[in-house]
């Protein structure tokens, strides 16, 4: 079965299917805007939640190594530690291509000495 079936057959059991999912794709990408984050709207829940995720590693490794991140927030005019800052979106950049960045500076961090 396709996903594409499984997702029709999925909607014919639970009619309110795609308005959860969008639901949960709205609140995904509110969380990751708080966290001073471009979404471009074309998303995937799959994708939000993957990018979401990549940022909170990002952030668990600032706080362990005992950053702030109020003081290294996107927001800051001078942050503490760049290297804290979570890294910005591109316009156009692809969901992959972004996450692949969160997780190379997210290493680059768990070096840091």
């Amino acid at each position: 079965m396709g996903s594409d079936n499984f997702e029709a057959a999925q909607e014919a059991l639970d009619p309110h299917r795609s308005e959860a999912r969008k639901a949960a794709a709205e609140e995904l990408t509110g969380r990751i805007r708080i966290k001073g984050v471009r979404v471009h709207g074309n998303e995937s829940s799959a994708e939000l939640d993957d990018i979401l995720t990549a940022i909170d590693e990002f952030e668990s490794a600032v706080m362990a190594r005992g950053g702030d991140l109020m003081s290294n927030s996107p927001d800051s005019t001078d942050p503490l530690n760049p290297e804290y800052v979570v890294p910005q979106r591109n316009a156009g950049e692809s969901p992959g291509d972004y996450i692949g960045r969160v997780r190379k500076a997210r290493s680059g961090i768990a070096r840091v000495d």
